[in-house]
């Protein structure tokens, strides 16, 4: 089972990696390390890698799940609704590869800041 840390400033949050194409192309890209940007409530950060959308990529997620945005080369993490949301749904810009699942509460995430490091490292 695969689990990473992602950190940033006194945030850390465990997850655990899925078995997906982009889940496999994270894992040997790490570790990860970017500035953190924020639309909304969400954080993303560039990842050095291309992954196109895979079949089961979707523009409405559930709390706690972990994307790679194809259109970005970035992988974001809502913890709220998005500007582009309706209805409370987390909507993100667009289709997104769920790649791993926060085993922690995303949401104190709200303390990142943009422009902030945040690091992605096996666990």
């Amino acid at each position: 089972m695969r689990e990473i840390l992602i950190q940033a400033g006194e945030v850390t949050i465990r997850a655990r990696l899925l078995d997906t194409p982009t889940a496999d192309e994270i894992w040997r890209a790490l570790p990860i390390h970017a500035s953190a940007q924020t639309w909304g409530p969400e954080v993303y950060f560039r990842a050095p890698l291309k992954a196109a959308a895979e079949p089961e990529a979707r523009d409405v997620v559930n709390p706690g799940e972990i994307v790679y945005w194809p259109d970005g080369d970035a992988i974001a993490i809502a913890f709220g609704p998005t500007p582009l949301s309706r209805d409370g749904e987390l909507r993100l810009a667009s289709r997104c590869n769920i790649w791993a699942m926060a085993l922690d509460d995303v949401a104190c995430l709200r303390s990142v800041y943009a422009g902030e490091q945040i690091s992605i490292v096996e666990a």
